[in-house]
């Protein structure tokens, strides 16, 4: 049986979405990657100002959608953990 002109549209509505979201997803878990590294090498200042870019990525993602809004906010408490540990 074939798909409905809307189950297409929907599809490929989807499709767009999924794409869009893995690519928010990617760059998030790329800056706590970085952000991870300079906590690792005790850098503060690199790791201030990751974490500055981490939290931007995070509050944009979840305001997308793309995270719940609890699990950016915990997230976000996890790595300032991270940095206030540094100190």
């Amino acid at each position: 049986m074939s798909i409905k002109g809307s189950a297409e549209k929907r599809l490929r509505q989807s499709e767009v979405r999924r794409l869009k979201n893995r690519m928010v997803r990617s760059e998030v878990r790329s800056e706590i990657r970085k952000f991870l590294e300079a906590v690792e090498a005790k850098d503060k200042g690199k790791a201030g100002v990751a974490f500055a870019a981490c939290q931007k990525l995070i509050d944009s993602a979840a305001t997308k959608g793309v995270f719940p809004r609890n699990n950016a906010s915990r997230k976000k408490s996890r790595l300032h953990a991270r940095l206030n540990a540094l100190a």
